[in-house]
């Protein structure tokens, strides 16, 4: 059916095939419409290349702004709610453990997640998830880490920001204790970086998955490794495209990551400033020639268990 769908070209059939979005950011994956009537706003998705970390912020600060923190729970449910539209059957969707410090306490946090869960989409497979900023000191993060993890209710455990804020390394004790706890392992890297940091991360790291990681295309040694130790992708194609990180999506590294037999996924990012669900992408790609039917298909199946 799934395949049948993108021949046809068909979104809503594509929408009713079982997905899985595992690299977004909190309520950030929320629809832009919705996320544009909660926040009182009009803006429309991002509609021309950006070349930097820094530019997307910014385009983010002049669209999104510093929304009220009472709103946040009306945002993560509109997130919850896009994914049920789009047919997603596992989404992995959390906050940052700085949002500690906005809603007084882990517990709070996760309370406002779990309401936005059971509100916006009961019937998916929802993965919580903890994420951490590059940009943040590390007895901070410990400090504010902690708590979640008393809860033993997340799953995984994420690295995202500028990949040159500080070294890799740094994160290693967080990481030591992410795992005690039980938790799936995975960082942003290889999106700015090169496709020696995928490598160095994933070893200093010991990660289960990588968030983008497209760089690793560029180096067969690092796609060897990848594939001989099932590190998979999580890739998120329009973004990769409007961050100026791809030329096109008929050149996407996803290519040359699936011939190599490295795991991937596919998945939005931020769909809130990007404008594209996952049937969006898949549907991308397969319209520029960069995947067929049957490959995309596969890449689908990829994303529906660890």
């Amino acid at each position: 059916m799934f395949q049948q769908a993108l021949r046809a070209g068909d979104l809503d059939a594509i929408r009713r095939c079982p997905k899985a979005d595992l690299h977004n950011h909190g309520w950030a994956g929320a629809n832009p419409a919705a996320v544009a009537t909660i926040l009182g706003k009009t803006f429309a998705p991002l509609a021309r290349k950006l070349v930097s970390m820094a530019e997307m912020h910014a385009w983010a600060a002049a669209h999104f702004g510093n929304p009220d923190p009472k709103l946040r729970p009306r945002l993560f449910e509109a997130a919850f709610v896009r994914a049920a539209e789009d047919g997603l059957v596992r989404y992995e969707i959390g906050d940052d453990v700085w949002a500690i410090t906005l809603d007084g306490s882990a517990g709070n946090v996760t309370d406002i997640l779990k309401r936005a869960h059971e509100r916006g989409a009961p019937s998916v497979e929802w993965i919580p998830q903890l994420g951490m900023s590059r940009h943040c000191r590390i007895e901070d993060i410990r400090r504010w880490m902690e708590p979640f993890l008393e809860l033993r209710f997340y799953r995984t455990l994420d690295l995202s920001g500028d990949e040159f804020a500080q070294p890799i390394e740094n994160f290693k004790p967080l990481y030591r204790l992410a795992q005690a706890n039980g938790l799936r392992l995975k960082a942003h890297v290889g999106e700015w970086g090169d496709a020696d940091s995928v490598r160095r991360a994933v070893e200093e790291l010991d990660l289960d998955e990588v968030q983008h990681g497209l760089a690793a295309a560029d180096s067969p040694s690092v796609l060897r490794f990848l594939a001989d130790h099932r590190i998979r992708l999580n890739l998120c194609p329009t973004s990769n495209l409007m961050l100026g990180r791809v030329e096109s999506l008929s050149s996407h590294p996803i290519r040359k990551l699936f011939d190599a037999g490295v795991r991937v996924t596919v998945n939005t990012d931020d769909m809130a400033m990007f404008g594209q669900s996952v049937s969006h992408e898949f549907l991308n790609l397969f319209k520029a020639g960069c995947l067929n039917e049957s490959e995309l298909d596969q890449i689908r199946e990829n994303g529906l268990s660890d």
